[in-house]
C-alpha cells in the first residue's frame, strides 16, 4: 500500500489549496478514505473522511463549510479542497486509510497559512 500526497504549500489567509493523494496497492474503490493533519506540537486529527463510492462525507467541525473532500475511483485518487484557509489550518496533511486491518499513512504535504 501507498499514499503519496502533493499540493501543499504556502498560502495567504483567506487562499485556496486542492490536496492530492494517489493511491495503490489495494482495491482503492471499496476503501474508506480520510484526510488528517497535524499541527506543530499537537496531535494528528481527523479533517474529513469521504465512504468507499463517495457520496457520505464526515468532516471535523472547524472546517464544515471550507473545506470539501472527494475522490476519484478510476484515478485512484482523493482529494481535499480547502477554501477560506485560515492560519490556524497550518499543518501537515496525511492521507489515511485501513486496510486489512492494517492502518496507513502517507509521508504528508506541508500546508502554510501565513501573510
Amino acid at each position: 500500500v501507498q499514499l503519496v500526497e502533493s499540493g501543499g504549500g504556502l498560502v495567504q489567509p483567506g487562499g485556496s489549496l486542492r490536496l492530492s493523494c494517489a493511491a495503490s496497492g489495494f482495491p482503492f474503490r471499496w476503501y474508506v478514505m480520510s484526510w488528517y493533519h497535524q499541527a506543530p506540537g499537537k496531535e494528528r486529527e481527523l479533517v474529513a473522511t469521504i465512504s468507499s463510492d463517495g457520496y457520505s462525507t464526515n468532516y471535523e467541525e472547524s472546517v464544515k463549510g471550507r473545506f470539501a473532500i472527494s475522490r476519484d475511483n478510476f484515478r485512484n485518487t482523493v482529494y481535499l479542497q480547502m477554501n477560506s484557509l485560515k492560519p490556524e489550518d497550518t499543518a501537515v496533511y496525511y492521507c489515511n486509510t485501513k486496510y486489512r486491518n492494517v492502518v496507513y499513512w502517507g509521508q504528508g504535504t506541508q500546508v502554510t497559512v501565513s501573510s
